[in-house]
């Protein structure tokens, strides 16, 4: 899951309150926590990217793949297929009823 922030510092302060954790990426562009093996994102940038809310993210095996698949259902592009640091890469979309929907491929 990963959440828009527009105060990444103050976003870092309250999520490690809330999760009891520090992080386990910091840096200017997200800050990451692992929560019983899920991923807790906030993202400084995710505004502008479209993100109006927490986006969860379905791990695929073929991103670009599952990518052409949703869009040719009528699924409209928020963020192109972007590699995220050591191969991982992730898109996001948005579907008919204009939820964004993440999509995940593991490095």
């Amino acid at each position: 899951m990963v959440y828009p922030v527009r105060d990444l510092a103050q976003a870092r302060g309250f999520f490690q309150e809330l999760l009891g954790l520090a992080p386990h990426t910091d840096q200017p562009y997200y800050v990451g926590f692992t929560v019983h093996g899920q991923e807790v994102g906030l993202d400084p940038n995710g505004h502008r990217k479209g993100m109006t809310g927490p986006v969860g993210y379905w791990h695929v095996d073929d991103l670009r793949a599952r990518v052409k698949l949703l869009l040719d259902a009528g699924a409209e592009q928020v963020q192109d297929v972007t590699d995220v640091g050591g191969g991982k890469l992730i898109a996001t979309v948005r579907d008919v009823d204009g939820n964004v929907i993440g999509l995940l491929q593991p490095a």
